[in-house]
């Protein structure tokens, strides 16, 4: 496969690295989406989550709103936002008040967790039945708020979603099981896979995501992506720093204790009882790791088992200019027009 025939984006959760604060993690993400936007990035998204001290992204719609007025061609959306705690009324009216501001460069990428722990999402919306049904029905529904279709005798037939724009952001429906995948062919939306969270079965998924396929409005053929934690480094030491740091926040994770900024000094002699080694060597599988030209070669078999053209790069580094770095490195090895 050739390197300009794959497509590079984003995916930003606002991370808080040590020492630093929420206010300079979200401003970190501004300065990145002002990257990426120059080195030939697809798309910019950002996160949904909550009740978390590690990540400050939680209103991908409001920090939307100010990324669009700081970058020119990279496309903005959410990566995503997690429609079991929100109204789909709401929902529809954010994005079209984007498309109002950015006509034509935004996504709407959806999930169908919460973001966050179950007391956490059923205080966000205490109606919320995490049932795979109603998740259904919002997906109906938002099709209608955006096209304004739904049937008389419906009550959202009386609805509309304001501002009334021409435009529609395109819609994607984030998945790390396959089901949404399911989901994403039935209503004629993208599928971007989560192989940074499920690193199995992600290639079937999509697979069967384009044999299940039926056009939509919005999108005629199918359109997948997949999502990985990625780290680009000429240093390998600082690559080495890197996964010893990634291999505990996966572990901690695991554990339920939390994530909590830490350092490599704070963990680099931590022991790891032999099933957290063969927790790590899993949890590896959702990274890639190495130089420019190790990246590249990487990048491209993950491209090639998924049968995609767009890889959604997802990286956090213990120094902000490392981030920005591999970013610009991964543009390199893959040949970004700018």
């Amino acid at each position: 496969m050739n390197t300009k025939n794959i497509r590079l984006s984003v995916l930003d959760q606002s991370p808080v690295r040590k020492d630093v604060t929420a206010e300079q993690a979200v401003q970190e993400t501004v300065a990145l989406a002002k990257h990426t936007d120059q080195l030939g990035y697809t798309r910019f998204w950002v996160s949904e989550h909550h009740n978390t001290g590690s990540l400050a992204g939680s209103t991908p719609e409001v920090l939307l709103a100010y990324l669009g007025g700081q970058t020119k061609n990279i496309r903005i959306g959410s990566g995503g936002i997690m429609m079991p705690n929100h109204s789909t009324l709401k929902v529809a009216e954010n994005f079209r008040m984007l498309e109002a501001l950015f006509p034509g460069r935004v996504d709407l990428g959806m999930g169908r967790a919460p973001g966050t722990d179950r007391i956490t999402a059923s205080i966000l919306n205490p109606s919320n039945h995490f049932s795979e049904q109603a998740f259904v029905e919002q997906l109906e529904d938002l099709q209608h708020y955006f096209h304004d279709t739904a049937e008389e005798g419906n009550v959202r037939h009386r609805i509309r979603a304001i501002p009334q724009v021409q435009t529609v952001p395109a819609m994607w429906l984030l998945s790390s099981s396959g089901e949404s995948g399911l989901f994403a062919a039935h209503f004629g939306m993208g599928l971007s896979f989560a192989h940074f969270i499920n690193p199995i079965g992600g290639p079937q998924a999509v697979q069967m995501y384009r044999e299940r396929f039926k056009p939509s409005d919005e999108l005629q053929s199918p359109q997948a992506s997949v999502a990985i934690f990625v780290f680009c480094s000429e240093d390998e030491e600082k690559i080495r720093r890197h996964q010893a740091l990634m291999d505990y926040r996966f572990n901690q994770f695991e554990k339920g204790a939390g994530l909590t900024p830490a350092g490599y000094e704070d963990i680099k002699n931590v022991i790891y009882s032999e099933a957290e080694q063969g927790r790590i060597l899993h949890n590896r599988k959702r990274v890639i790791t190495g130089n420019s030209g190790q990246i590249k070669l990487k990048l491209l078999q993950l491209a090639k088992d998924y049968d995609v053209d767009e890889i959604i790069a997802i990286t956090i580094t213990e120094d902000f200019e490392d981030r920005l770095q591999s970013y610009s490195l991964l543009a390199q090895a893959l040949d970004l027009p700018r």
